[in-house]
């Protein structure tokens, strides 16, 4: 588009009517703004005829909820033409899992009877299903990152503070829900008015480990299994194991067993807690018990130091991205899908979801992987490297039933 072979108009008009075609099979969309991207997208044709540079001219990205605009100014500045407010949790459904869509609840596009995840669901699903190459998401628990693993794409969570948001309890951070790697590293250039230093070509990446056991080029990695405190099925840890063991074979990480696991406290009660503590603004609600605040930050604290210790020995910290395959539309059950997710929202370290394969069920699972603070460029270049050393990129799913 910018060389004036294509026109922001026509490549917009492509994907309005695929959402016409796709979204009552996937739901992924609350709103389409047709008139309004139709508009946007002529003034972008407009801009690069004028000479303008736009880094991402024309590009047509959902935005999570109907409000996400606000969180989308960087991408329209870009070129980005939004065309639709994503699906999040309707009214009073849980957060942790659901969208509801203009045409009704959303789906995992590889299987209608399965949750995209939530509650970036819609985002998820939207590009999943090819409808956007790009949609914003925010990250509070898990929200990017679980709904990228289920339906097979990237999903990268910022490091907290990174970036303003509106979360309230400061566990939410901004995130991008992208088809390629690539396309999150165009995002993440945006967002941060530069290109990175740390995200060299061909998945080399320069090492921050210490202690002399650093290869130049090759990050170190650490995989665990459940962060010693979660209990993974067997299958999603196993793709997980699998992928990890992959981007060793490739040359892209150097992968090590440490002698000593890393072991984090579970987070679920930290979480939860602060979570009742802040929602309501400075002052606790009357139910939440002040012990139980004094805990979480205790728990927070020594979680705090463990990752420091971690971090300060190793690059990445590789884990399964969800303890268990996407589930039915009845819910979880007493599970929780963010188990292996939200310890980073507490800690506030950034980090990606890749595909990891496909289960027996048909649904694909996630490798997730954890930096320190501020290297986001480090994940998405080992994200890159995924696709192009390991192959591990899956088809985009082909929705056949209705929601």
């Amino acid at each position: 588009m910018r060389e004036g072979r294509l026109r922001a108009v026509d490549v917009v008009a492509g994907a309005l009517e695929r959402i016409r075609q796709v979204d009552p099979q996937v739901c992924a969309f609350a709103e389409v703004w047709e008139e309004a991207a139709v508009a946007s997208a002529r003034a972008v044709d407009g801009r690069v005829a004028a000479g303008e540079w736009l880094p991402l001219a024309g590009v047509p990205i959902g935005v999570k909820g109907r409000n996400g605009l606000r969180a989308a100014g960087a991408l329209i500045d870009a070129g980005c033409v939004a065309v639709g407010a994503t699906a999040v949790p309707g009214p009073g459904t849980p957060w942790q899992t659901w969208g509801l869509g203009a045409h009704g609840r959303t789906v995992n596009p590889w299987r209608s009877d399965r949750t995209p995840g939530g509650s970036s669901a819609g985002a998820a699903a939207a590009v999943a299903a090819g409808l956007v190459p790009l949609a914003t998401g925010s990250d509070g628990a898990g929200s990017v990152r679980i709904p990228a693993a289920w339906c097979g794409i990237v999903g990268l969570k910022a490091t907290r503070g990174r970036f303003p948001s509106a979360d309230r309890t400061g566990l939410a951070a901004p995130g991008i829900l992208a088809r390629y790697a690539a396309d999150a590293q165009a995002y993440w250039r945006v967002v941060t008015g530069a290109a990175d230093a740390d995200a060299p070509s061909r998945g080399r990446v320069a090492t921050g480990g210490a202690d002399g056991f650093g290869v130049p080029g090759r990050p170190i990695a650490v995989f665990s299994p459940g962060l010693g405190y979660a209990d993974p099925d067997p299958e999603p840890l196993a793709l997980a194991r699998a992928a990890a063991a992959r981007l060793g074979d490739a040359g892209v990480v150097r992968l090590l067993r440490p002698e000593v696991p890393l072991r984090l406290e579970d987070p679920a009660p930290a979480w939860l807690a602060l979570r009742a503590r802040r929602t309501g603004g400075a002052v606790a609600p009357a139910d939440v018990d002040p012990s139980d605040v004094e805990a979480a930050a205790t728990v927070q604290g020594v979680n705090d130091r463990r990752l420091a210790d971690f971090f300060a020995r190793a690059d990445l910290l590789l884990t399964p991205t969800t303890p268990h395959p996407p589930h039915g539309h009845a819910g979880p059950g007493e599970r929780y899908s963010t188990a292996l997710t939200w310890a980073f929202n507490l800690s506030g370290h950034p980090a990606i979801s890749i595909p990891a394969g496909v289960g027996t069920d048909g649904c694909p699972a996630g490798l997730q992987a954890v930096a320190a603070h501020g290297r986001e460029a480090l994940l998405l270049a080992v994200a890159a490297a995924a696709e192009e050393e390991t192959g591990v990129l899956l088809p985009p799913a082909r929705p056949a039933e209705h929601c």
